[in-house]
């Protein structure tokens, strides 16, 4: 039997299913995506992650204990672009890199041995400093080296964090009774460095990285991650990709993202979106101004009324956002499945008084 819809009505409820499905945004925030797969058979466990700045698309990053004392530069394709060398170095337990910069103010690579799988044998841990390379190419330097000790003993760490605005060094340690340790006014090349515990962390810290703006740091541990925009100031959690064994994280270059990294061969880094309270201030705001919503704080300023709300949702009355697209979308659904079932049932009537 054929039936007859009429064109006016399913013109109608088919541009109400297509509208509403073209008003769901095509990236959402939180979504996620392979950003690229660690190629270089060299790398093995991937340990640390840092988005070089002066070179867009290219990311380091290191292997964990036994491997030579070197940092990839791994290209967008996934592929070795450069290998730096750090002479005179005997690596024990890499953890982590990151970029901050030197006593003239240009762009320095950080990188931490300050793992301990023996829960306090060592009575002290390196971090190392060394230009980023202006040039892309393999390349033997000689790193500054500062030693670095703890004000309540030694600790097991691996996330090595450095403030863009200051140019701090944090580390947070991995034990039940983790902590956050900050450096003391100035680093010394030639005397110890005592870190102070200067707030809690989250157990079972693999990682840490801070926004571009410096508003927000995230810590990451093999199934979580919490995004603080102050020492012991919790903002949110943010999503982790399942992986093999999650080891790293940092931020892409334009703050908007977190990028997860995993140890093993063929690793891939993932890419997650970042959204609400968690996107750093200079995010929130150029979001908001282009909404042509209120303009958020800039970096580094004290929030505004409501707090830890950049888009200024708090307190406002959410009633009249109950009908959003995905309620619309099947609410067009349903409007065309009912207009094409009530014709099929007169079609089906008229059939049967004939």
């Amino acid at each position: 039997m054929r039936f007859h819809v009429p064109p006016l009505l399913a013109a109608v409820a088919a541009a109400l299913v297509l509208g509403c499905a073209a008003a769901v945004p095509a990236a959402a925030a939180g979504e996620e995506s392979e950003l690229l797969v660690m190629r270089d058979e060299r790398i093995t466990e991937s340990s640390g992650l840092v988005a070089s700045v002066q070179h867009p698309g290219v990311y380091w990053t290191h292997n964990d204990s036994g491997d030579e004392p070197r940092v990839f530069a791994v290209g967008a394709d996934g592929k070795t672009k450069a290998v730096v060398t750090l002479q005179g170095v005997s690596p024990r337990d890499w953890e982590a890199v990151s970029l901050g910069k030197d006593e003239a103010g240009k762009p320095a690579l950080f990188v931490a041995d300050v793992g301990d799988n023996f829960k306090g044998k060592w009575p002290e841990v390196w971090i190392y400093r060394f230009a980023e390379p202006a040039e892309l190419k393999d390349a033997t330097v000689k790193p500054v080296k500062y030693r670095v000790t703890y004000d309540d003993g030694p600790r097991d760490a691996e996330a090595m964090l450095v403030d863009p605005r200051t140019n701090k060094i944090y580390l947070a340690s991995k034990e039940n009774d983790a902590g956050l340790y900050e450096q003391p006014a100035a680093l010394s090349p030639t005397g110890l460095n005592v870190f102070r515990r200067i707030a809690k962390a989250p157990g079972t810290v693999t990682d840490g990285a801070f926004s571009p703006d410096g508003t927000r740091f995230v810590l990451r541990g093999y199934f979580t991650a919490r995004m603080f925009s102050a020492p012991g100031v919790e903002v949110g959690d943010v999503p982790v990709p399942i992986q093999r064994q999650g080891e790293s994280v940092a931020f892409s270059t334009d703050g908007r993202a977190l990028l997860f990294g995993s140890e093993g061969p063929d690793s891939p880094v993932r890419r997650v979106v970042l959204d609400g309270a968690n996107r750093p201030d200079s995010v929130a705001a150029a979001d908001n101004q282009q909404a042509g919503g209120p303009q958020a704080a800039q970096p580094g300023a004290a929030p505004a009324d409501g707090g830890g709300d950049p888009d200024g949702l708090a307190g406002q009355d959410d009633s009249n956002e109950a009908y959003g697209p995905g309620f619309l979308a099947v609410l067009g659904l349903v409007v065309l499945v009912y207009v094409v079932l009530k014709f099929r049932g007169r079609g089906s009537g008229s059939s049967a008084g004939s």
